[in-house]
């Protein structure tokens, strides 16, 4: 098992900068994920990992070895794509060991790792039948085990979930998550979806427009997000954002009027970045922060637009004088309606400051 360490990475595609000097620390055993929006350049940067993309400048070392330009084969990873490209005329134990076998492994040792992964990727039954033969979900579990035979250094995740349904999105998952604790291998894992993140990753790396916006732990990047795009990324449902403008500023206390509803005034706590009078600001609060109208504090009364009803929660839609969507989480009140006036408060203890340009104020 083996760390990987990103220096100063860049990739273009002629005048086009696709990654914008990436400085990363993934430790060893460590259970990575790259997440953000299409095009962020997530992908791109598992792939030069990988060695399957060249990088333009920098650095990359997996464990003490710079393997900047040195061949896929021989960087001790084993990749698992969004599409399981398995081959169809042969059986999952075919599957499983065809890389072994073409690197002329003994027959035993090739025996031995197959036994090894089917049974923690509990595929034993299944060994003598062919992909057809298969659900999504085994297949995408044969594409691991092909890995897994390798005992590679490194695996890499390129969104190895995309094509499967909702509920075998949920059981590969726990799979992979399991599959992570047995071996303890150091793992990369490419996604879209924040919530794949959140609930799989020692360390989450969000990118953003070919930069990383932050790393850390899920529920650091959830409590104490840097900026608002972290702050709106992480999170399902996102984040609120409010627009204001600084009324006030008293020592270390801001007064925020938010444009929303001009009669609510909203007093914030910081300790630095002291923005001035009549700068505007960015509120931000979570759907399940939002407290009852008999909290007292700041409030907002809102026309509620659309209801979702999930049993042991309630989304409320609602929309805000100037337009904007609020979205208020509701576990003891199910009796809300569309269409309805919906009054909350703002505690004050959850909110969160951004300025203009979207930077977190603390």
């Amino acid at each position: 098992m083996t760390g990987i360490t990103l220096n100063q990475v860049k990739k273009s595609y002629g005048n086009v900068d696709v990654i914008h000097g990436v400085d990363l620390q993934i430790e060893d055993g460590e259970f990575a994920v790259f997440v953000g929006p299409s095009g962020c350049g997530k992908s791109t940067l598992l792939r030069t990992i990988a060695g399957l993309e060249d990088v333009t400048s920098g650095e990359i070392h997996i464990g003490q070895r710079d393997v900047t330009h040195v061949e896929p084969a021989e960087r001790g990873v084993a990749m698992v794509f969004q599409s399981y490209a398995l081959y169809p005329h042969m059986t999952v134990e075919q599957n499983m060991s065809f890389g072994l076998r073409m690197s002329k492994a003994p027959a035993e040792d090739i025996q031995k790792r197959v036994d090894e992964a089917s049974k923690i990727l509990q595929l034993g039954p299944y060994l003598d039948r062919r992909p057809k033969a298969l659900s999504g979900g085994q297949r995408q579990r044969v594409a691991i085990g092909r890995a897994i035979v390798r005992n590679p250094d490194v695996f890499l995740f390129d969104e190895p979930l995309s094509n499967l349904d909702a509920e075998l999105r949920v059981q590969m998952r726990i799979e992979i998550a399991r599959l992570h604790q047995e071996i303890g291998a150091t793992m990369v894992y490419v996604t879209h979806d924040q919530v794949e993140a959140m609930t799989l990753a020692d360390k989450i790396v969000v990118l953003h427009g070919g930069y990383i916006e932050q790393v850390g732990h899920p529920l650091h990047l959830y409590d104490d997000p840097d900026n608002q795009f972290v702050a709106g990324f992480i999170g399902s449902p996102k984040m609120n954002f409010i627009d204001g403008k600084v009324s006030a500023v008293n020592d270390s206390t801001v007064s925020v009027v938010l444009l929303e509803n001009e009669s609510s005034t909203i007093s914030i706590p910081l300790k630095e970045q002291l923005p001035t009078v009549g700068e505007k600001v960015i509120l931000g609060i979570r759907p399940e922060h939002f407290e009852s109208a008999e909290a007292g504090g700041t409030q907002l009364t809102l026309k509620s637009d659309v209801t979702e009803h999930l049993g042991d929660v309630t989304y409320v839609y609602a929309n805000a004088p100037n337009g904007e969507r609020i979205i208020i989480e509701r576990r003891a009140e199910r009796t809300a309606q569309n269409g309805a006036e919906i009054t909350v408060t703002i505690p004050v203890e959850r909110a969160y400051l951004f300025d203009a340009d979207g930077k977190r104020m603390r």
